[in-house]
C-alpha cells in the first residue's frame, strides 16, 4: 500500500470523533425531546389522550346510519292489511313507527320535530290492494336534512316493497316488478357508517400528533429560549431537527399503534389489508404531518399563533377535505382541485381502503407516492428554512 493512500493519524482521529461526537449529540437530542415530551402533560393527552377520546366519540356517539327514526303511521280506515304493514314498520330497526289517529296530529308532529316522516294510509287502502293498480301510500319527509330524509323515503320504499312481496306470495302469487334488484353490498356489508369513519379517523389522530403538537412544542421553546440555547451548542440545525423528528415520529406512531389496536378490537372494524402496509404508509404520512409542523414553527414563534395556523391549515382540511366524512365526488369540481392539496385525503383513501378493502394496490401506490412527494416537499421546506439564527 503506497504512502498516498495513508491518511494521517490526526485526520483520522479528527474524523472518528466527529462521527462519535455526531452520534453523541444526536443521542443527547433524542434525550432531551423524551424528557420534555414526558414532562408536558399536554403532548402525552393529546398523543394518546386526545385519539381515545376521539374513537369512542366518533365510534359509539356520532353515526351516519338511520336508525330507529321516528315515524308517523296514519291509517284512515284500521283494517288487516294496514295493521300488517304497521307490523313490517314496527319490525324493522329502522323506524320507530308511532301510530296516529289523524293526518294534522301526525302534521303537527312533524312541524314540532318529534318524527322525522309521515306515512299514510288511505280509506281505501284495502280495497286498492285487491285491484291491479295496488294501494298506494302517501309519504311525507321532514326536508331540514336532506341525508335523513332521502334514507327515510328509501326505507319506507323497501319495506312497501318487501310488504308487497309477502302479501303476493300469501296469496300464491308473486309480485311483477319492471326491474328485480338483487342488491350486491361489497366491503362493508353491514352498511355501518363506524366502518367507515373509525378507519379515516386515523389520519385526523396522525394530523393532530403530526402536525399540531409539532407546531406547538417548537413555537413553546422559542417562547421558553430553549431553542436560543441549543442555538449555541455543537449541534447543528440538521441535528435538532432529526432528533425532534426522531421523537415525534416515535410518538405518533405510538398515537398510530393505538387508533388502529382501538378500531380493531374494540370496535370490530375488519382489517382486511396487510398490517405492515399499514404501517409504511403511516409513516409517510406521519413525515408529511411532522413536515407541516416545523414548517410551521418557522414561520410563527407564539404557541397561540401556531397552533392557529396549525389547526387552520392541516386539521380543518383534514377533517373537512380529505373525504374522511364528506364525499370528495359529491363536492365541486373546485374544492375537488383543492383537496389534491391536503396531505390527509391521500392517507384516507389509503387507510380505509386497507381497512375495508384489502391490499388494493391501484388505490395503495399512487397514494403512497404522493404522500411522499408531499413529506419531501415539506421537510425541504423546514430544511431550508430552518438555520442557526435568531432573526
Amino acid at each position: 500500500m503506497s504512502k498516498a493512500n495513508l491518511k494521517p493519524p490526526q485526520v483520522a482521529a479528527a474524523g472518528n470523533k466527529e462521527r462519535g461526537g455526531a452520534g453523541m449529540r444526536l443521542g443527547g437530542l433524542l434525550r432531551k425531546e423524551f424528557l420534555q415530551i414526558v414532562r408536558d402533560p399536554s403532548s402525552i393527552a393529546i398523543a394518546f389522550v386526545m385519539p381515545i377520546f376521539l374513537l369512542v366519540l366518533f365510534g359509539y356517539g356520532v353515526s351516519l346510519d338511520a336508525d330507529h327514526v321516528p315515524v308517523a303511521v296514519v291509517a284512515a280506515a284500521p283494517s288487516q292489511d294496514s295493521a300488517d304493514f304497521l307490523a313490517v314498520l314496527q319490525g324493522s330497526h329502522y323506524f320507530a313507527a308511532r301510530p296516529m289517529a289523524s293526518m294534522p296530529a301526525a302534521e303537527q308532529a312533524l312541524r314540532q320535530g318529534e318524527v322525522s316522516g309521515i306515512v299514510r294510509l288511505r280509506s281505501d287502502f284495502s280495497r286498492q290492494m285487491r285491484q291491479a293498480g295496488g294501494a298506494p301510500i302517501q309519504v311525507v319527509v321532514d326536508g331540514v336534512d336532506a341525508n335523513t330524509a332521502r334514507l327515510v323515503e328509501g326505507y319506507v320504499d323497501g319495506a312497501w316493497s318487501t310488504w308487497l312481496a309477502a302479501q303476493a306470495a300469501r296469496r300464491g302469487g308473486t309480485l311483477q316488478m319492471p326491474v328485480d334488484l338483487q342488491p350486491r353490498i361489497w366491503f362493508n356489508g353491514e352498511l355501518k357508517s363506524r366502518n367507515y369513519l373509525v378507519p379515516g379517523l386515523v389520519a385526523i389522530i396522525m394530523t393532530l400528533i403530526g402536525a399540531l403538537l409539532t407546531a406547538l412544542v417548537m413555537a413553546r421553546e422559542w417562547e421558553r429560549g430553549t431553542m436560543e440555547a441549543l442555538m449555541v451548542t455543537p449541534a447543528s440545525m440538521s441535528e435538532v431537527l432529526l432528533g425532534k423528528l426522531a421523537a415525534y415520529f416515535a410518538l405518533g406512531t405510538g398515537g398510530m399503534l393505538l387508533s388502529v389496536g382501538l378500531a380493531a378490537w374494540l370496535f370490530d372494524v375488519p382489517l382486511r389489508g396487510s398490517f405492515w402496509i399499514l404501517w409504511g404508509c403511516s409513516s409517510l404520512f406521519l413525515l408529511a404531518a411532522l413536515g407541516m409542523g416545523l414548517t410551521i414553527s418557522t414561520l410563527a414563534r407564539s404557541q397561540f399563533v401556531a397552533g392557529q395556523i396549525a389547526i387552520i391549515a392541516t386539521f380543518l382540511p383534514a377533517f373537512l377535505l380529505s373525504g374522511f366524512i364528506f364525499d370528495i365526488g359529491s363536492m365541486p369540481p373546485v374544492v375537488q382541485f383543492i383537496t389534491h392539496l391536503v396531505v390527509a385525503r391521500y392517507f384516507v383513501a389509503i387507510v380505509q381502503t386497507l381497512f375495508l378493502a384489502g391490499n388494493v394496490w391501484a388505490v395503495i401506490l399512487p397514494n403512497a407516492l404522493a404522500l411522499a412527494v408531499m413529506a419531501a416537499i415539506f421537510l425541504g421546506i423546514t430544511w431550508r428554512k430552518s438555520r442557526k439564527r435568531l432573526d
